[in-house]
């Protein structure tokens, strides 16, 4: 008898909200009247530009002076709503050394875990006012379509708001990182 080939993975949710976004979890990297707070909301969408109702995101940032080790950092973990809408309440993270001692521009790593994503997608949201430090970010700098770059930066929406969609596939694909 010749052995059994191995099959590919498979999903098996999603099972997000009833087993990993239970009370106890928070979309509140920082509490709302934090000094600095600012909302990070979007939509998360397929390629055909619908909704997906059932995803859920991470966060996971510096803190405002830099600081990740020991503990620190920020974190937060929401599931999207029926519209495919999330919404992280945070700060603006400090500046961070790359793996080659180079400055990183403030930014936000997120995750996306979706129906018929085997394994979590990872990309960052980069802040709209930092236009110096994005240029010379070294993740950023990497990246050679300016579409795709500028698809990594969060909209502003107001004094303490920024916008920030993820689409999983297709036009307008937010880049995702082999990490």
């Amino acid at each position: 008898m010749a052995p059994l080939a191995t099959t590919p993975s498979q999903t098996v949710g999603p099972f997000f909200e009833f087993a990993l976004l239970h009370e106890g979890w928070s979309a509140d990297a920082v509490a709302p009247q934090t000094p600095g707070a600012v909302v990070l909301a979007g939509r998360v969408l397929d390629g055909d530009g619908q909704p997906v109702p059932d995803a859920m995101l991470e966060i996971w940032q510096a803190e405002p002076d830099g600081a990740i080790g020991g503990g620190r950092g920020l974190f937060a973990r929401v599931g999207t709503d029926a519209d495919g809408a999330f919404a992280f309440t945070t700060v603006k993270p400090g500046s961070v050394a790359g793996p080659d001692g180079r400055p990183q521009a403030p930014h936000i790593a997120m995750s996306v875990f979706a129906r018929g994503v085997l394994q979590r997608l990872a990309t960052r949201v980069y802040f709209p006012d930092e236009e110096q430090a994005n240029a010379t970010d070294p993740v950023l700098s990497a990246i050679g379509d300016p579409e795709a770059r500028a698809a990594l930066v969060a909209r502003p929406e107001g004094a303490a708001r920024l916008g920030f969609d993820v689409r999983l596939q297709g036009e307008g694909e937010t880049p995702f990182f082999d990490v």
